[in-house]
């Protein structure tokens, strides 16, 4: 399930509001550019401006839309415990395919409270888990040694690895069982992470670029090696652009520029910059995406 090219997909806003109606858009748009799972309320996804009604209801707008054509991951974690066993807890309920857990972000625990915090979630659903490692974004990090004991826990299948760290992901690939997954969580590191063993990606750049995150995927799986690098090298000026400025801002800008949502992002973070734009627009049309704005 947990394998190939997933889009962390952004959280359309309108009025201050979701906007239903261009969420269910944006999965058509994913599902349709050969995107192999949609993962709803992560980083991308702005969940940690979202009320629980909201995160809630993405989930379910987004479980209906897709209607199991491809897997769904809803991001469920908090930097409570009590509040991740909640949400993950829905998205079982919702019908979700599997649970996208970040570290606890904040508190800071130790390796033995970020075990602890996962096994406990963990023994709250049955659906499958995956980890979600983003040091930059959470201020801790799940050292290799932990997330291999927490493999061992049955339903826990894989990891988002975020830390940026190619000596990381491969102390965890290589004390893991084949049946983990190790997901790369940092787009220009992608590739280089195939070479490796990873088994795909969860992406911010996958909502512009959906089509040749997809098939870069499926070029390095059939072993077209040379496919795959040129779509690495044609897509690393997009990642940079993509992240010139806080994700989602600049992810949410190309989704405007492109003409499926409107540029709307919630506080406190706020739209993207002039100068930024102007970088990012030369970067997408480079890449040869069509903009319409």
């Amino acid at each position: 399930m947990f394998r190939g090219s997933f889009v962390a997909i952004a959280t359309p806003m309108k009025n201050g509001q979701v906007d239903e109606e261009s969420l269910r858009n944006l999965v058509e748009f994913q599902i349709e550019n050969g995107t192999d799972g949609v993962v709803p309320c992560g980083t991308t996804g702005e969940s940690a401006t979202l009320t629980y009604e909201e995160h809630c209801r993405v989930i379910e707008i987004v479980i209906d839309q897709v209607k199991k054509r491809v897997p769904v991951v809803a991001g469920s974690g908090s930097n409570s415990t009590h509040e991740s066993v909640f949400l993950t807890q829905h998205a079982q309920k919702a019908g979700a395919d599997g649970a996208l857990v970040i570290t606890p972000y904040y508190n800071k625990p130790t390796q033995e409270g970020l075990y602890q915090h996962f096994k406990a979630v963990a023994e709250s659903v049955k659906i499958p888990l995956l980890l979600y490692n983003v040091p930059g974004r959470t201020a801790v990090n799940v050292l290799p040694q932990t997330v291999i004991r927490l493999s061992k826990i049955d339903n826990i299948v894989g990891i988002k690895e975020a830390s940026g760290s190619m000596d990381q992901a491969g102390e965890i690939i290589a004390g893991t069982d084949s049946s983990f997954a190790l997901l790369s969580g940092e787009d220009s590191l992608t590739y280089p992470l195939y070479c490796i063993g990873a088994k795909g990606v969860i992406s911010a750049s996958t909502n512009v670029v959906a089509k040749d995150m997809g098939d870069m995927w499926d070029a390095f799986e059939k072993g077209d090696m040379e496919t795959a690098k040129k779509l690495h090298y044609k897509l690393l000026p997009v990642f940079k652009s993509l992240f010139l400025e806080t994700n989602p801002i600049p992810a949410k800008k190309a989704l405007y520029l492109m003409g499926l949502i409107g540029d709307e992002i919630r506080l406190p973070l706020v739209p993207m910059t002039e100068e930024g734009t102007a970088k990012l627009r030369t970067a997408l049309t480079a890449a040869g995406i069509k903009l319409v704005r």
